[in-house]
């Protein structure tokens, strides 16, 4: 089934800790996906909207704050929505942002547990909601290391807030459990976010981490659950799309500096992994009234 839907490929690349989109709408338009990120999101002004996290469906209320787990199918549809002001703020950040030793001391607990359940969907309450909504709307504000530390606080009280409710059937994401908790997959992964704008060969990875060619790529497709190739793409298309939206050039050039040397493959992977060509991308994101997005 996950072949039929959208996988996203978010801006957030290896060098950020998260990052934020805020925005007022007048409609929800996305179509249901999902993605390796962690995702919070915060919908005010909504009511009557759809909600489809995993195999759970329903309509919202008022307000609303969803945390949706890494490789969770998730969406939200106008359904019965009248609202022209939607007010929305998504925040992504990495799977591996809490490191596995770091969430095993005693102090993370909650939080461990809470991303966790979230690979099922987490609903919070709406008095939990209400309590941190300023905070969250408020987190662009906040620079540097005390964003940080704010977003660490915000899941932290979501994480032992009461009356949290789980969405999705426990079976329904078991398949997305992957980990990379490899010194290979490790070394990896930090040389193609390292040296994605140059020629990379499955070769060049196997051999850095003493491994034959096929007992890698197996090696590789068993630990993150998709293959080399389309790991080396979905990390180029990161950049990309992050250069899209904070530079002012070419999309020749942002594609020659991401590592795509021909124009047209370029053009033609961007639109099926992101359902639109890198102009359309681009223009979306600087439409009058799309929001702003914040990298931390």
């Amino acid at each position: 089934m996950k072949n039929d839907l959208l996988r996203e490929i978010t801006p957030l690349t290896q060098s950020d800790c998260f990052t934020l989109f805020s925005r007022v709408k007048s409609d929800f338009d996305f179509p249901l996906h999902y993605h390796e990120e962690f995702e919070l999101n915060f919908i005010e002004n909504a009511t009557g909207a759809r909600r489809i996290i995993g195999d759970h469906m329903e309509e919202i209320s008022s307000f609303e704050l969803v945390l949706v787990g890494s490789n969770l199918q998730h969406g939200w549809f106008n359904h019965k929505c009248e609202s022209k002001e939607i007010k929305e703020v998504t925040i992504q950040f990495h799977k591996d942002l809490f490191d596995e030793k770091f969430l095993r001391r005693n102090q993370l607990s909650f939080i461990r547990a809470m991303l966790e359940k979230s690979n099922r969907g987490i609903l919070f309450s709406q008095e939990t909601t209400m309590q941190v909504a300023s905070r969250i709307k408020a987190l662009n504000q906040k620079h540097g290391f005390d964003s940080v530390l704010e977003l660490f606080s915000i899941l932290h009280d979501l994480s032992t807030s009461r009356n949290m409710r789980i969405l999705s059937d426990a079976s329904f994401n078991n398949a997305e459990h992957f980990t990379y908790n490899s010194r290979r997959i490790g070394t990896a992964m930090d040389y193609l976010n390292n040296n994605f704008e140059k020629p990379i060969s499955l070769t060049d990875v196997a051999k850095l981490v003493n491994m034959s060619d096929v007992a890698f790529s197996r090696f590789f497709k068993n630990r993150t659950g998709n293959n080399f190739i389309d790991s080396l793409i979905e990390i180029r298309l990161g950049h990309a799309s992050r250069m899209l939206i904070d530079t002012t050039h070419t999309i020749g050039e942002i594609a020659y500096r991401c590592g795509f040397n021909n124009m047209s493959n370029f053009n033609r992977v961007f639109k099926k992994k992101k359902g639109c060509t890198p102009k359309e991308f681009r223009e979306n994101y600087n439409a009058v009234g799309a929001g702003t997005r914040v990298f931390i």
